[in-house]
């Protein structure tokens, strides 16, 4: 599987390079569409939540670009500064695909509290993951069993990243159906908001196909080990 893993990885790092690279370019151009109500993603980000009524969850501006994320421990809307201070169709969309996520906090999505019960096992197992993983590959012949080990500690980050899919694409539709049935964009700035989002889901998809792939690259030694 060596030959053909090489190269589905190049094959997934080449689509994960595209998707990076069309989502960039499509925020900068929809990040010039300046909405017609004039709200900024903070604004939009806190009326979204009062219409869900969603009383406890603050709206903060958090450093750096990309930083965009809920918090479910301290409920909070985490804006990077550009989309907690601008009024366009990407600062829209981000804030109210955050709130998306909020408001599945809120009513009890099952899939954000699946995920969310995989947080802690994933950040241990991030930081001793690659280091079973080579030291079961070296010591294949007279210790399989730690190579499995580092095998099912990798099945649970790639359950966690296949688990993330349904949650982000239920956080834009809930963002998109709010700010459709709500009247918040002009039909232009609605289809900025849609494609958006849309390329930010393609990356939590390319992610997943790559962890898929690493798992049964290593399944694929683990098991010629044994066999042989």
């Amino acid at each position: 599987m060596g030959m053909s893993y090489l190269i589905l990885a190049g094959a997934i790092m080449l689509a994960s390079w595209l998707v990076s690279s069309t989502l960039k370019s499509k925020f900068e151009f929809y990040s010039k569409i300046h909405l017609q109500n004039g709200m900024s993603g903070a604004e939009i980000a806190e009326k979204m939540l009062a219409d869900n009524g969603i009383r406890d969850v603050r709206v903060i501006s958090t450093p750096g670009q990309l930083t965009d994320h809920y918090n479910p421990v301290d409920k909070t809307v985490n804006l990077s500064e550009a989309v907690y201070n601008q009024r366009n169709a990407a600062a829209a969309a981000v804030a109210a695909h955050e709130c998306g996520h909020a408001v599945q906090h809120a009513v009890g999505y099952q899939w954000l509290t699946m995920r969310s019960q995989l947080v802690p096992i994933v950040n241990v197992a991030s930081s001793y993951m690659q280091w079973i993983l080579l030291a079961g590959i070296l010591m294949l012949r007279t210790f399989p069993q730690l190579l499995l080990v580092g095998i099912v500690i990798f099945a649970a980050t790639t359950l966690f990243s296949i688990i993330t899919l349904p949650v982000e694409y239920d956080a834009s539709n809930r963002a998109l159906a709010w700010l459709e049935n709500k009247n918040m964009l002009t039909q232009q700035e609605q289809a900025g908001a849609k494609d958006s989002l849309k390329w930010a889901a393609r990356t939590y998809v390319v992610a997943a196909l790559g962890s898929i792939a690493t798992l049964l690259y290593y399944v694929s030694i683990y098991m010629g080990g044994r066999r042989n």
